[in-house]
């Protein structure tokens, strides 16, 4: 394992960022090589879930690694093999919109599109309250592509946000073993 290599991008769902960098952390404890990848926003953007420069302390120290937060320093990724995996957790809407339309102005996208071009696997953790509404085509669109795995996610607040849907980031660890494999986790759906 640890010749393999994951690029973990971390988007801003930032209420998930508690439950997420957990799983950063357990990748690296079970001998990965972890690239960690942010957002602009989540780079640099504070919220009441914590301040952004803390988030990338934490990135940095759990995987020894600087974080990759621009443009151009995602773009390697692919020419230069750098990535066996790349994992987006937690995927938002706005990303998966992105992914599906083909457009790449975020270091998370480009990096996914410059690691597609070696035929490499992507694993999305969905994090968006709007998974069931407009985020829906986007997330059905990725999940008919080849490369592209899904770490199992549903409604999160059924009453309260009947469109909302979260990964079940606890099954990130074993999504990420299964699409390394070509494999996609399931139930994908809960």
């Amino acid at each position: 394992m640890a010749e393999t290599r994951i690029g973990f991008a971390v988007t801003g769902s930032f209420c998930t960022f508690k439950a997420v960098f957990p799983q950063m952390a357990l990748l690296v404890e079970k001998g990965y090589r972890v690239t960690p990848i942010m957002s602009e926003n989540a780079y640099s953007t504070d919220t009441r879930f914590g301040r952004a420069v803390d988030w990338v302390k934490q990135a940095e120290e759990l995987t020894g690694q600087r974080v990759i937060h621009t443009i151009a320093q995602a773009e390697p990724i692919g020419p230069k093999k750098l990535l066996d995996l790349l994992i987006i957790a937690p995927c938002t809407g706005n990303t998966l919109g992105k992914l599906a339309c083909g457009i790449y102005d975020t270091a998370p996208t480009l990096a996914v599109k410059s690691h597609r071009r070696n035929d490499r696997p992507v694993l999305i953790a969905v994090s968006t309250n709007d998974a069931l509404a407009s985020s829906a085509p986007g997330i059905g669109m990725l999940q008919c592509r080849r490369g592209f795995y899904f770490v199992p996610y549903g409604q999160d607040d059924d009453s309260g946000k009947p469109t909302s849907c979260v990964a079940d980031f606890t099954r990130l660890l074993p999504a990420a073993e299964a699409a390394l494999e070509g494999r996609q986790l399931q139930p994908m759906l809960l």
